[in-house]
């Protein structure tokens, strides 16, 4: 004789002030005996946004301060730069959805564009904040020179921000 178990389905609660998956696990008779709590991560929070910050300036640092990364910012053609910020947003995209947003991408379409948005303008903020101090940027005499100086270090550096991100 086949027993057929009825499987309740999850809800999406705040605990904590943090959003939770909640999951009923049921016995053979399909009653209730407990929940497991899975932390979701869908909201883009000011601890999100730190995390981003140090896990940009991780990989930011040792690549800003390269003699081969100021060299190609200047080499290389403004549509090559271009493909490369589209890539990082792409890459960043399709990390965010497959590591926050596969189940549950519905209902949650700006927080994931924020979070998409904001990892890369952070990553473009530190690098640049990195770059200018260490006088990589050239504001003033070649804004250009220094936009894709910027943006070539923020490739690496919105992975890693994107990347530290997922810590809970």
């Amino acid at each position: 004789m086949e027993q057929r178990v009825e499987i309740k389905e999850s809800t999406i609660k705040r605990i904590g002030g943090y959003l939770h998956r909640v999951v009923p696990i049921a016995d053979k008779s399909g009653d209730i005996i407990s929940y497991a709590l899975k932390p979701l991560m869908l909201e883009f929070k000011p601890r999100d946004i730190m995390q981003v910050i140090i896990g940009s300036a991780l990989l930011a640092i040792p690549v800003s301060l390269t003699e081969e990364v100021w060299n190609l910012g200047e080499l290389l053609p403004d549509q090559n730069v271009l493909a490369i910020s589209i890539l990082s947003l792409l890459l960043i995209s399709i990390f965010v959805y497959f590591n926050f947003y596969k189940v549950t991408l519905k209902g949650y379409v700006t927080h994931f564009i924020k979070r998409v948005i904001g990892t890369y303008l952070i990553s473009l903020l530190v690098v640049a904040l990195i770059l200018t101090l260490i006088q990589k940027c050239p504001w003033g005499f070649d804004n250009i020179l220094a936009i894709k100086r910027i943006i070539l270090v923020a490739f690496p550096a919105a992975m890693s921000g994107t990347l530290s991100d997922t810590i809970k």
